[in-house]
């Protein structure tokens, strides 16, 4: 009696075929990629053979692709499409709609997937150029078919320089730790970064970046050097912006914060702000701020190295005009609620992803009148508008770093 994978009978057209596929699939799980190219490579020569080589091909296309005899003579008559490329239920989300959430992550600076679910809702009233079809299904979108679409565009980012310097007068500012929950705004924590790009030498512009804890709204300067008149002059300026008054600051141990200009400034004052110090070398202790290094200065201004005192006005405009504004009122952050132990693990949970301006509007701290001009200066704003102003203005900035860079490198050579 003959097997299923015995030789044929007879010679024919299919016969080295089928020894090829016997002997190359012999007791191997076929894949659904290999099924779709034996398919295609048969199913022309099944419908032109004769009845006993249609047999013959048939016995061989079960053996390999152990697929049942009824199903396999419907797919080589072509009556049903073979299996299909993407197992599994059909894409929700067309091509339209992946290309969309590609396009709004690089106009949303990257955030991260359960921020942009609420921020694509924000930005979608301004954002054209798409059918009513995909705009929909976007105000659908999860957070985790967000991560399946941009698992390929994510990648590895460059890390910087610190030039934090111990301070003469540390004894004057106590040493506190953020504990409990913040539950107004006004307490500010503050960093700087600097723009050295691979070499601390000489002086380049510095960042300064302050951020309210409750509501996470972070406001930036750029200042030439980090001594401490030019960050005074930064720090009077951010706060005459703010929309809360400042209640509380909270520094590394630098001295570019840890001197008796910015401690007389907060101390010597009607309403005395509480100016307190972490822990040194310990930077998770000013987390909220150095998170912010991130995602409101390096992705803007990267890690080059700026040292032109013409930068510093340049950058304060795209901070001040362009970049801050689609930060505050357009981009949710969260907040962390609480986090335990769980075995070997930290479970964290995390509050609705809300913008700074969304917790300041909701917080019954905040007087009307901060409120309402919050809410006009919103009015004037669309985010569409300001990130392409924006990129406009670094395409050319970044030109010019680029041609210092090569006169640079000339001049060493």
């Amino acid at each position: 009696m003959r097997g299923a994978l015995d030789p044929p009978l007879s010679h024919g057209p299919t016969t080295p075929m089928i020894v090829f596929t016997r002997n190359i699939y012999r007791g191997r799980t076929v894949s659904n990629e290999v099924k779709r190219i034996l398919l295609q490579k048969l199913m022309l020569r099944y419908r032109k053979s004769s009845r006993r080589q249609k047999t013959l091909i048939l016995d061989e296309y079960c053996a390999t692709t152990e697929i049942s005899r009824k199903h396999a003579i419907r797919l080589l008559n072509g009556e049903i499409k073979s299996h299909r490329e993407h197992p599994g239920p059909k894409y929700k989300y067309g091509e339209e709609v992946r290309k969309h959430v590609v396009i709004l992550w690089g106009k949303f600076s990257r955030v991260c997937s359960k921020k942009m679910v609420v921020e694509i809702k924000l930005w979608l009233p301004f954002y054209e150029g798409i059918s009513d079809e995909a705009r929909y299904l976007l105000t659908q979108i999860s957070s985790s078919t967000i991560d399946r679409i941009l698992c390929k565009h994510r990648g590895l980012v460059a890390k910087g320089l610190s030039t934090t310097s111990p301070s003469l007068i540390k004894n004057k500012i106590p040493m506190k730790l953020l504990t409990g929950t913040v539950e107004e705004p006004g307490f500010i924590e503050a960093d700087t970064v600097a723009h050295c790009g691979t070499s601390m030498a000489g002086e380049f512009v510095n960042t300064l970046t302050m951020t309210d804890l409750y509501s996470g709204w972070t406001e930036t300067r750029a200042v030439w050097s980090k001594r401490s008149e030019e960050v005074l002059n930064a720090v009077k300026n951010i706060e005459n912006v703010l929309p809360f008054r400042i209640k509380g600051f909270a520094s590394d141990n630098g001295n570019e914060f840890l001197n008796n200009d910015l401690w007389t400034y907060f101390h010597n004052r009607k309403d005395k702000v509480d100016f307190v110090r972490r822990r040194p070398y310990k930077k998770n202790d000013n987390a909220h701020v150095e998170q912010k290094n991130w995602t409101h200065v390096r992705q803007l201004l990267g890690y080059d190295r700026l040292d032109q005192q013409w930068d510093v006005d340049y950058i304060n405009d795209m901070y001040q005009n362009y970049w801050l504004p689609l930060w505050n009122f357009f981009t949710p952050v969260m907040k962390l609620k609480s986090k335990t132990r769980v075995g070997g693990k930290i479970v964290k949970v995390h509050d609705e992803p809300k913008t700074p301006y969304q917790r300041l509007i909701d917080c019954q701290h905040v007087s009307q009148e901060e409120k309402s001009a919050l809410m006009a200066r919103l009015e004037h704003l669309n985010p569409f508008r300001l990130k392409d102003e924006l990129e406009n203005k670094l395409k050319w900035y970044f030109k010019i770093v680029d041609i210092r860079k090569r006169q640079s490198k000339a001049v060493g050579l």
